[in-house]
């Protein structure tokens, strides 16, 4: 289930992405290209759908965000934080090793002089 809401997820983003794209901030974009009166949706009627979609778009984004958090399968990432704690344990309990040999080795060669 969380697969599928995060493909979801990109799939509105894609489409939020090339939605706001085709808008021009200053009121041209598509719209402008539909200056013509023989139009059946005219130049109020294009702003208003990509108004429109663009708010749909964003509501469905905020909403697919919360289902993906919702759908988060806990078990795994339960499983996952035991196995960190278990690891940590093993390193706590492991004999402490020095870093450095506080005395050399003996070689034979030291005891035969």
């Amino acid at each position: 289930m969380y697969t599928f809401v995060i493909v979801l997820t990109l799939i509105v983003c894609a489409l939020l992405v090339l939605i706001v794209l085709v808008q021009n901030s200053k009121g041209g974009g598509l719209a402008s290209n539909f200056s013509s009166s023989n139009q059946i949706m005219g130049v109020k009627k294009t702003t208003d759908f990509l108004e429109k979609a663009t708010w749909f778009l964003a509501g469905s984004l905020l909403f697919l965000c919360l289902a993906a958090a919702g759908t988060i399968n806990r078990g795994e990432v339960e499983g996952q934080k035991s196995q960190i704690e278990q690891q940590l344990q093993e390193t706590e309990t492991a004999p402490e090793v020095p870093a450095f040999p506080t005395e050399a080795p003996s070689t034979e060669k030291d005891t035969a002089k």
